[in-house]
């Protein structure tokens, strides 16, 4: 199940993010972020379940800090759902997969 998530950076943000046909789920994280490591499996897995749905996307906030700031993340973890470009919903602080889920439900159905 490992390597379902995608990993994007400040230079490459725009291809993977914002230019995709389907929601994109983004994880804003930090290595040092013990909050950020409890959602990563369930984001995995998240990934893996629904991957014709939504595409999850990890962009780790210490080395893109532009993209952070431009989209005004200010804690973490913050996932954000992008669709056409756009920031649609925003999810913040760590929660169970079945939340999660909830709170996607509108683009994993």
């Amino acid at each position: 199940m490992a390597g379902a998530t995608v990993t994007a950076t400040d230079a490459d943000f725009e291809e993977k993010v914002l230019r995709s046909d389907k929601p994109v789920l983004v994880d804003f994280w930090a290595e040092w972020c013990g909050p950020c490591r409890q959602v990563a499996p369930a984001l995995e897995a998240i990934a893996a379940e629904h991957t014709e749905k939504l595409t999850v996307v990890k962009l780790n906030i210490d080395e893109n800090p532009a993209t952070a700031a431009k989209y005004g993340i200010l804690s973490i973890p913050t996932m954000n759902v992008y669709q056409g470009g756009d920031v649609v919903k925003t999810i913040v602080g760590a929660k169970p997969k079945a939340a999660i889920e909830r709170d996607l439900s509108e683009f994993i159905g």
